[in-house]
């Protein structure tokens, strides 16, 4: 995909494949617009790209429509002794088995303003969520302005909220045979979600709470001085917004209840997979093994490109060579939990209906209760739709 892998990386995978197998590969950039569309013309046809990148969590959606090849049979060789990330191999892994292996991660840890931070006195990093909020609590009394967020966090800002609600030890849906239902309605997932909003409602401004993370721009927010704190995939965005601010911006995973570990995080990223019309299989295993080698993995997905590589142990040896606001982001996605892997789970994704939940939480237009029972019965009907 357009943006996803450099140049030398694209070169680096393929070395790194006909180097094992003798054989050339021709890799076809394409771009974002349609892709979907264009992805399952492709893998209907009788001669399809024999390896496709797929964003991690549209594999089922590929996966139910007989698309892709099955690689559970291949799984130790494509993992090659990593713990692969959950938030990457989950959503490949439908019913049991695996339809692609992962490629890169990206992910959102805490961005934050060590100039308005230390005026309020803080001056270290919290490591858990009762220091986060004694923290900002200090923030917040320092910048008693209504427009001033010591978090700035939008109420449709599902991926965060997210956070909360794993956190807790909730869950969007469980699994049970072949058959999803939402547990938004489970105690943990309440506890989570009245957190959350807690969370909110104290330290984000009160326009935030039915707004998405682009409208307006939180970075763009945090940039201008308005917020001190932000949760957010990229300091980059906040530095082309304000460039002077290079020393000023620190990163940290965002702190659990549990003194020591960071909330799970949603998983953005992509796997690869092998097209099941595929006329060379075991040369698309091998191109697949070669992406997910922990040489090109070290060498070329973190040390050319910057993505977060796709194990717990890269994350650790990789570490080392990051600067530190990599580190920080590195280290959160070292936990991560899976969307459901049913190809439902696009329309959860497309239809705005998880922004709206969590909007209606934050606004106080319906309780954690009442968000999940409307919620958890879409999630019902979505999640088990047949594509």
């Amino acid at each position: 995909m357009d943006g996803d892998l450099s140049s030398p990386d694209q070169a680096a995978i393929g070395a790194a494949f006909t180097q094992a197998t003798g054989a050339k590969v021709d890799v076809q950039i394409q771009e974002w617009a349609n892709i979907n569309t264009k992805l399952a013309t492709a893998l209907a046809q009788n001669d399809p790209p024999d390896v496709v990148e797929i964003g991690n969590t549209d594999v089922p959606l590929f996966a139910a429509t007989g698309a892709l090849a099955d690689l559970t049979a291949q799984q130790s060789t494509l993992e090659q002794g990593q713990s692969w990330l959950q938030g990457l191999s989950g959503p490949a892994t439908v019913s049991g088995h695996l339809y692609a292996a992962p490629l890169f991660a990206g992910n959102r840890a805490v961005i934050y303003n060590k100039k308005i931070w230390a005026a309020a006195g803080v001056g270290t990093v919290p490591t858990s969520y009762a220091e986060l909020t004694a923290d900002l609590d200090k923030i917040k009394a320092a910048n008693p302005s209504p427009t001033f967020s010591a978090f700035y966090f939008p109420g449709e800002y599902w991926y965060g909220a997210l956070q909360f609600v794993w956190d807790a030890g909730g869950q969007l849906a469980a699994e049970s045979g072949s058959t999803w239902s939402g547990a938004l309605d489970s105690a943990a997932a309440q506890q989570g979600l009245g957190t959350w909003k807690q969370f909110q409602n104290t330290y984000s401004t009160a326009a935030s709470r039915n707004v998405d993370t682009k409208s307006p721009d939180q970075a763009a927010l945090f940039a201008q001085g308005k917020a001190a704190t932000i949760l957010d995939s990229s300091v980059n965005t906040v530095l082309k917004d304000n460039p002077s601010l290079k020393d000023e911006i620190g990163v940290f995973p965002f702190p659990g209840q549990t003194a020591g570990t960071n909330q799970p995080v949603f998983l953005g990223g992509s796997d690869l997979a092998v097209a099941a019309k595929s006329a060379n299989y075991q040369l698309a295993v091998q191109y697949l093994k070669a992406a997910t080698s922990v040489a090109v993995q070290k060498a070329d997905i973190v040390g050319i490109d910057g993505w977060t590589p796709i194990s717990t142990q890269l994350i650790t040896q990789t570490a080392g060579s990051l600067s530190p606001a990599s580190q920080a982001f590195a280290a959160a996605a070292a936990r991560s939990v899976a969307t459901p892997a049913t190809p439902g789970w696009a329309t959860i994704e497309s239809d705005a209906s998880i922004n709206q939940f969590f909007a209606s939480i934050a606004t106080g237009s319906a309780s954690p209760a009442q968000a999940a029972q409307s919620f958890d019965s879409h999630l019902d009907q979505a999640l088990n739709a047949t594509p």
